[in-house]
């Protein structure tokens, strides 16, 4: 199993899976479980950070590498493990790959997903500060011109952010197990303040998370917008069948966003796993790694993933 920075968290819960004689999708769902539960944890399920009106909306997908069928989840409110109802999404809806919004919502309860609180009070006061200190609140539900001036200051004060120090953002966990199955997880309470009902590429297959058994599975942290527009994790699948190895083929799928015009830049990374058991990962900005963690193994090591 691999995992994205903040990730190691939840290794040893996967692993445990694995060793059970577990699936892969049982070990990612997993780890991601630990890790979405993990207050500390600002960008991930319970004490994410809200979006631009306090709220905390998460997103999340699974892909089974041996069927590639999927299943995905955005701006979710309310439940504190978005994986598990993209994992539901993926088993239970299939004539459908993404739910959103109240959908989502309805459907997890109609499967008997637990609901639960994700805003914490650190998240809360952490949304305060980004935001100058003073809470939004709606001017009201009509279309006058209070609305529509609230609605002004909500986007000028989006447009002046950036992002908050430190490795922040999207979980991505990898898993291959005994039978050769590869699975790829993502979840995110996605861009800190983002604008109400954002979706960013955690959601989106293709994009953020892709997986098939022929040739590996790859997923993306960071400037989901740019994922987006470079379908970057099936990008990197492209680069692998051309012959590239895991890390080199992280590094051609950023490198054909680089060119993409984004005055909200910010760093965006990916990470690999191969059938044979081989990974890697590049990344936009230095420094950056990802946690490994095999069955024989007692503990997750952390490696360098490729700057490009």
């Amino acid at each position: 199993m691999i995992a994205s920075e903040r990730g190691e968290v939840g290794l040893a819960a996967g692993i445990a899976r694995l060793r059970d004689g577990g699936g892969a999708m049982d070990a990612v769902e997993a780890a991601i479980r630990v890790v979405e539960a993990n207050e500390a944890d600002h960008y991930v399920g319970v004490g994410g950070l809200p979006n631009l009106v306090g709220e905390v909306e998460l997103d999340a997908s699974m892909m089974d590498g041996a069927t590639r069928r999927a299943g995905a989840v955005a701006a979710v409110t309310g439940f504190p493990h978005p994986i598990t109802i993209a994992r539901a999404v993926l088993e239970q809806l299939p004539q459908h790959v993404l739910l959103v919004g109240r959908g989502a919502e309805r459907f997890a309860d109609e499967t008997g997903i637990e609901r639960g609180e994700t805003l914490t009070d650190e998240a809360a006061k952490l949304w305060r500060e980004g935001l100058g200190g003073d809470a939004l609140t709606p001017a009201g539900d009509g279309a006058g011109a209070g609305e529509v001036a609230y609605r002004q200051d909500m986007l000028r004060r989006l447009q002046a952010m950036t992002p908050p120090p430190g490795l922040w953002g999207t979980v991505n966990v990898l898993a291959l197990d005994a039978a050769g199955n590869l699975c790829v997880g993502v979840s995110t309470s996605g861009y800190p303040w983002k604008y109400p009902g954002r979706v960013g590429d955690s959601a989106l297959i293709g994009s953020g998370n892709y997986c098939d058994n022929r040739v590996g599975g790859a997923a993306c942290t960071g400037r989901g917008e740019l994922a987006i527009r470079g379908n970057t994790a099936r990008s990197v699948l492209l680069a692998l069948a051309g012959g590239a190895d895991p890390a080199a083929a992280c590094a051609t799928a950023l490198r054909e966003t680089l060119e993409l015009p984004d005055e909200y830049r910010s760093g965006l990374q990916a990470l690999c796993l191969t059938p044979d058991g081989g990974h890697g990962g590049a990344s936009t900005r230095p420094t950056a790694t990802y946690a490994v963690m095999a069955a024989s193994d007692e503990s997750y090591r952390i490696e360098k993933r490729s700057q490009v």
